[in-house]
């Protein structure tokens, strides 16, 4: 898996419910050919980057087809996990500079 773009938002908690802050990534990744995750539109990964008492983390995830949008049910291995994990951060310290 190779994050080859991504675009971040931060979420507003209307309610005040959440604690801490919440950021949207959207990140494109390459998969290769003979992955079961493969796809001819290409994937995504919708991660929502939680900030709170329990530290910098992913607090959830999905993959998903691009173009149909379509969920798709494929957990991250732990080492991609760290990878994502990691992207997030990085990019969210550059998104505040």
């Amino acid at each position: 898996m190779n994050i080859t773009g991504y675009s971040v938002e931060r979420l507003k908690d209307p309610t005040g419910i959440l604690e801490g802050e919440r950021y949207e990534f959207f990140l494109e990744i390459e998969v290769p050919e003979d992955d079961e995750l493969y796809s001819e539109n290409g994937i995504e990964l919708k991660v929502i980057f939680a900030i709170d008492s329990r530290g910098e983390r992913i607090a959830q995830y999905y993959f998903y087809e691009k173009g149909t949008e379509k969920v798709l049910d494929f957990e991250l291995e732990e080492e991609e996990e760290i990878t994502v994990n990691e992207f997030c951060k990085t990019h969210l310290d550059e998104q505040n500079e």
